[in-house]
């Protein structure tokens, strides 16, 4: 079993860290991480830059909101950040591709694994090749989703380093593993959340399709707005129904 004190270079707290509580929202694009910010004005309430990104907090320092970013490496530099500064639970908020033939630009995915196709998660589980998500943050995601009448897949992801090396043979190869849709963060998020003992969930929203290996992009479609808006909506009555207080 790993140690996860045998590494030479470790996240340390610093000499300011910030006052966060428990939860953490982790919004991999820039308009999903701008609506949610005002829809709970996190923004009002203090911000800070951490690396390429931004943290904000929000009011009595119970919920925080981190993002953009983007692939394996830089999500979990971020998520180790924070869970030295206090943070025990995350749902990751990002998009993804469809690799089924039954989902299409604007669906919701809630991973109830990741394939392991990135090397990052090899660096916290090393002779894995899938990953798991919290079943307490993902069954309350579900919950909410279906309360904010939000449908939603349930399945496989395929985890990759790199999107322009998604061939015609890698999409074959995960279809025949049933995953639904590939995504760039899910596996390692997943995988450093169990080394670390934290709850991570995610919900993904499909922003192109792969599935036929002749790539359809979505990404102005009103449809894929609108879901990206109802899951934000979705989080902000999360935090209104004290889920997290």
């Amino acid at each position: 079993m790993m140690n996860p004190h045998d590494a030479i270079i470790n996240p340390v707290m610093g000499k300011k860290p910030p006052p966060l509580g428990k939860l953490c929202v982790m919004v991999a694009n820039q308009p999903d991480f701008d609506y949610l910010n005002r829809l709970l004005k996190t923004e009002q309430s203090g911000s800070r830059c951490i690396l390429m990104s931004r943290l904000n907090c929000g009011d009595n320092t119970t919920l925080s909101i981190i993002g953009p970013f983007i692939g394996a490496p830089y999500a979990v530099i971020l998520l180790e950040s924070m869970i030295v500064w206090g943070i025990r639970e995350v749902i990751f908020f990002g998009w993804c591709g469809a690799l089924s033939k039954d989902i299409k630009i604007g669906d919701v995915i809630i991973p109830d694994k990741a394939l392991i196709d990135d090397g990052t998660s090899k660096s916290y589980v090393p002779n894995a090749s899938e990953a798991f998500p919290s079943d307490s943050m993902q069954t309350l995601i579900k919950s909410s989703c279906k309360k904010n009448k939000i449908k939603f897949h349930e399945g496989p992801v395929w985890s990759t380093d790199a999107i322009f090396r998604e061939t015609s043979e890698k999409v074959g190869f995960y279809q025949k593993k049933n995953a639904l849709a590939v995504e760039m963060e899910a596996a390692a998020l997943f995988s450093a959340g169990c080394f670390r003992k934290i709850d991570v969930g995610c919900i993904l929203v499909v922003s192109d399709e792969l599935a036929s290996t002749k790539w359809k992009p979505g990404f102005k479609a009103p449809v894929f707005k609108e879901r990206r808006d109802q899951v934000c909506e979705m989080i902000r009555s999360l935090w209104n129904h004290q889920s997290f207080k």
